[in-house]
């Protein structure tokens, strides 16, 4: 395998590093940190995706017709590395531009990408995903919200959908219903795109243990959904979901999890114990070391899987390797880091600290079950990639002990 970028790549990648050192929030460079208050933290990741948007780097990897730059893989992966090497601030609607576009522009209809597709590019709409329900978690197929149709042209939404990160600030919903129950449970499943703000739909955030509140519980009670609004065809959503799963599994988040690592790793060089930098200590060289060489083993995993998608053109199931490599080695360095500062590690206030990893580590047990739990993604790995049999469906997760 090639490691070496082209001259053209590396153009790719000093242009982007220009725009973000002009056009990054002022101050951010020196010190990255969003606003506390709910309502000015939208609004200023608002502004920051409209000026990603602006000049082409919003959606890098949309085709040029739709407002992206036609990227290729290598180009995105530059794109995560850039973005990841000075912590920029998330877009906001990241699941509108990395999950819900992508499916439109493969399977969504001319008149639903002309609508839609601007409008989540500039963010002046958010997106929002309603797959999970308190009795259908990483087994989407299990979900029993359902829609029926009411003869004018609408379908009728009745049902709960849980776990739905930016529901109280979205404008539209990727729903996936139940609109036929006859067959087996991932048949008769439609997916529509809803409008937020209506009389038969409510969301209650969910307050999370490192005070973040972007999960949501959403109602739906006789909520109206277009028929001219469903993806794909009536009864085959199952087909739209796994389209979506390919682009949500698609991607990786190694190039933060590697910048946390070098942060970690200049704390451990400054900061002392009885005049000693943690650094000499034994312990913490040794586990250092071993997370250096877990997130290079990672990164030519990503290549190896981002190789293969260029030779096959479509996402395969490889994805899951990411998923997986990087949610599991999130957690270890955050336990890591937490461990190593020892009580400081409390000392925090509103989900921050200084070294801001107390609230991560919290939250790195989510990402163990978002987009499927690890156990969901090494069935996937045994059975797509490896060819091996069905898992026996063991409910005792491997990392139980």
């Amino acid at each position: 395998m090639d490691f070496s970028y082209t001259d053209e790549q590396e153009t790719f990648r000093h242009e982007l590093r220009a725009w973000l050192e002009e056009n990054a929030p002022e101050g951010w460079l020196e010190d990255p940190e969003l606003p506390d208050d709910d309502a000015e933290r939208v609004e200023f990741l608002r502004d920051w995706q409209r000026t990603l948007a602006d000049d082409g780097w919003a959606g890098v990897h949309w085709p040029e017709e739709y407002g992206g730059r036609g990227a290729s893989l290598v180009e995105q992966t530059i794109y995560r590395e850039e973005m990841a090497r000075i912590n920029a601030p998330p877009q906001i609607n990241l699941i509108g531009i990395n999950l819900i576009a992508p499916t439109l522009i493969e399977v969504g209809t001319e008149a639903q990408k002309q609508r839609f597709l601007p409008k989540i590019l500039s963010a002046e709409e958010i997106w929002c995903q309603g797959y999970s329900e308190p009795e259908a978690g990483s087994d989407v197929a299990s979900l029993t919200t359902n829609a029926e149709a009411n003869g004018d042209g609408e379908w009728l939404v009745n049902g709960q959908k849980i776990w739905t990160s930016y529901a109280h600030v979205a404008d539209w919903c990727f729903l996936v219903t139940r609109t036929d129950d006859s067959g087996k449970k991932h048949e008769g499943l439609t997916v529509f795109l809803v409008e937020m703000d209506q009389d038969g739909i409510s969301t209650e955030p969910i307050h999370q243990p490192h005070d973040d509140r972007t999960f949501n519980q959403v109602y739906f009670d006789d909520a109206v959904a277009s028929a001219d609004l469903v993806v794909g065809e009536i009864d085959r959503g199952w087909d739209v979901v796994m389209t979506l799963s390919a682009f949500e599994h698609g991607s990786t988040s190694i190039y933060s999890i590697e910048q946390r690592y070098l942060a970690l790793l200049e704390y451990c060089r400054t900061e002392t114990r009885n005049g000693t930098p943690l650094v000499e200590r034994d312990r913490i060289r040794q586990q250092l070391a071993d997370f250096d060489a877990r997130i290079q083993a990672a990164k030519a995993t990503h290549y190896r899987n981002v190789s293969k998608q260029a030779e096959s053109g479509t996402p395969g199931p490889e994805g899951s390797m990411d998923l997986l490599i990087s949610d599991e080695l999130r957690h270890d360095l955050l336990n890591f880091a937490v461990n190593v500062q020892g009580p400081a590690a409390a000392l925090w206030e509103n989900g921050h600290n200084a070294f801001d990893e107390t609230s991560g580590y919290i939250r790195s047990y989510g990402a163990w079950i978002a987009a499927g739990t690890g156990d969901i993604q090494r069935n996937i790995i045994g059975e797509r990639v490896l060819g091996l049999p069905k898992d026996n469906k063991s409910k005792t997760s491997h990392r139980s002990e």
